[in-house]
């Protein structure tokens, strides 16, 4: 049985696992035939036992997310500013609503409204240009500012024959 996170395993099996131990199986018995843990088991055997209960309890403890009630302010936000920076939503965010958040939370927030922040269309593109130095052809003598000036001796090209 596969187990995913955050969800309960069905009452059938939770049925299968009492029915077992009514027949007199052990724990770690239930457990491989029914391909869950030991844990699992005995604790729809003892919630049994102490509680009368058979059916899975529902979900508890979940947190909502620290942002969930500025979502709809959020949206607008971006809407109104798509090329804002993480800092700028933040600033606006404690500014307007009172409200801290860290970089990681907008973003993770940001991913959750799935919104993006879009730099404008019309904003100059990133600099295409070479950044560092064209190679010398071979043979040719490269400048004196591309050998590091940290090389020693032994490994600094040696003077040019004449």
């Amino acid at each position: 049985m596969l187990w995913q996170r955050g969800k309960a395993y069905s009452q059938d099996l939770r049925e299968r696992v009492l029915a077992r131990a009514d027949r007199g199986d052990r724990v770690g018995q239930i457990a491989r035939a029914l391909q869950v843990s030991v844990s699992y088991v005995s604790k729809v055997l003892s919630r049994r036992r102490e509680t009368g209960e058979t059916a899975a309890r529902p979900q508890c403890n979940h947190v909502p997310p620290k942002l969930a009630d500025l979502h709809d302010a959020i949206r607008g936000q971006v809407a109104a500013k798509p090329d804002a920076t993480l800092a700028e939503l933040r600033a606006w965010l404690t500014a307007e609503h009172k409200a801290t958040a860290s970089d990681a939370l907008m973003c993770k927030t940001m991913r959750t409204l799935d919104l993006t922040r879009k730099k404008s269309r019309c904003a100059p593109a990133n600099r295409i240009a070479r950044m560092s130095p064209r190679r010398a052809r071979n043979g040719a003598r490269g400048s004196r500012a591309s050998s590091p000036a940290s090389w020693c001796s032994s490994t600094r090209p040696g003077p040019r024959p004449t």
